[in-house]
């Protein structure tokens, strides 16, 4: 098979270090990846929304299979575009077309597709500028604390909790009237808050068929303790302790299956990862919020613990097969922790070299590249989440506890990292 993944990030280059260890994988081209995936495959220095170049690039590599790892590029209909280009009539695409990948591209669809299908979820309402006041009036009277979201894609930052009425109207004044977040915020989703712990499921589709990955949990917050703003998420633990077989059958029972025969019964094609945001409460699952892709940081330790061939898996996800494979699990706990750039989620400083990562032990370990580039033969820094260190270990507690002696070995100016993965665990 000759691939073309798309994306630059770590859960890109996961899945490349993955899709490479297969027998069935020919070629493996990354665009525009980073200095990570570069030990993978070919890097393509293509953007992932240049839709006429990733069309040109598959063209010129013979491309058998095209795997979209950022939600963008779906949302906008990548999936589309290839599949229905003449010239490329035998590829095939893992990733949503536009209409399913509405499950992340719009909160308002996502609310409305799970109280269609009877799937758990908090309540909501949704208010744009035509019913602005209607909304004042809303939130005024909301049980605190209220969650607004922006209804589109704002780089994961559109989510806000506001612990009184004062500011949650500010905060929806800013995202409707001064558009904050410009055109993801033109609609606004309030929502009850739910109380419990959040985890992430991760299901690969194939338009009928369905498997379960290893589940997960990430740490969103930049400070230890869980303070601080949020972030793209500073690591991540899988499997979650809680997650036992009886919780999971429900999650599969009431959130899976029910969203697996919605897109079905609405005529939503959907061939790709769905990843499920899930709070649960009393040990009873509520949807929060779904992901069109695989989640990053959890991409770094759910890929590790999956023993089966992934190009097997994509195949079989494009020739609807996926009721012939059986998910094997390594049974070790995998923790990663992220390395960032001083000042992130912030402003932060880029081009920094950095030093030590040929250091680390292969043998319980594994370096994934976040936001790198190469430069003159060095690896520098080219984001705010630079890397990330996945060990195995017995436990939570031993598998952090490896990550952080890794992760002692690197360094780059300003670097910055949570020590306390996985805290409640151990």
């Amino acid at each position: 098979m000759r691939i073309l993944l798309l994306g630059s990030g770590g859960r890109e280059h996961a899945l490349a270090w993955k899709l490479s260890q297969s027998p069935l994988c020919e070629k493996l081209f990354i665009a525009p990846g980073n200095a990570g995936t570069a030990h993978c495959g070919t890097n393509i220095n293509i953007g992932v929304t240049d839709f006429e170049a990733i069309k040109n690039a598959c063209i010129e590599n013979e491309v058998d299979i095209v795997i979209v790892g950022p939600e963008e590029p779906l949302v906008k209909g990548i999936t589309d575009f290839l599949i229905s280009s003449p010239a490329l009539k035998n590829i095939d695409v893992i990733g949503p077309g536009k209409n399913g990948a509405q499950l992340e591209g719009s909160k308002a669809f996502a609310k409305a597709f799970m109280i269609r299908h009877n799937i758990p979820t908090a309540s909501y309402r949704e208010f744009t500028l035509e019913n602005y006041q209607d909304g004042v009036a809303y939130l005024q009277q909301h049980a605190l604390p209220i969650v607004m979201k922006a209804d589109g894609l704002a780089a994961g930052k559109g989510v806000v909790i506001c612990e009184n009425h004062l500011e949650a109207i500010a905060e929806y004044d800013l995202m409707l009237q001064r558009a904050k977040y410009g055109e993801a915020g033109k609609k606004v989703v309030v929502e009850s808050f739910l109380k419990g712990i959040e985890m992430s499921v991760f299901v690969l589709m194939d338009g009928k068929n369905y498997v379960i990955l290893p589940e997960a949990k990430d740490y969103k917050r930049i400070k230890e303790g869980d303070k601080g703003p949020n972030t793209g998420g500073m690591g991540a633990i899988s499997p979650v302790p809680f997650a036992t077989k009886a919780l999971m059958k429900k999650i599969e029972e009431k959130v899976i299956k029910p969203t697996v025969n919605g897109l079905q019964k609405e005529g939503l094609e959907y061939r790709g990862f769905i990843f499920f945001g899930l709070m649960i409460e009393n040990d009873e699952p509520y949807m929060i919020e779904y992901n069109c892709r695989m989640g990053d940081p959890e991409t770094e330790v759910v890929i590790p613990r999956l023993k089966n061939d992934l190009v097997e898996l994509m195949v079989a996800a494009a020739n609807q097969q996926l009721d012939t494979i059986k998910i094997d699990t390594d049974p070790r706990t995998a923790c990663t922790v992220v390395a960032v750039s001083g000042g992130y989620p912030g402003e932060y400083e880029k081009g920094h070299e950095i030093s030590g990562l040929q250091n680390i032990n292969a043998e319980d370990s594994m370096l994934f590249h976040m936001g790198t580039s190469g430069n003159n033969g060095k690896v520098v820094t080219n984001g705010g989440r630079v890397f990330c260190i996945t060990s195995y270990g017995r436990s939570v507690f031993d598998a952090v506890e490896i990550s952080k002696e890794e992760m002692g070995k690197i360094s780059f100016a300003k670097m910055e990292y949570r020590r306390d993965i996985g805290y409640e665990f151990q």
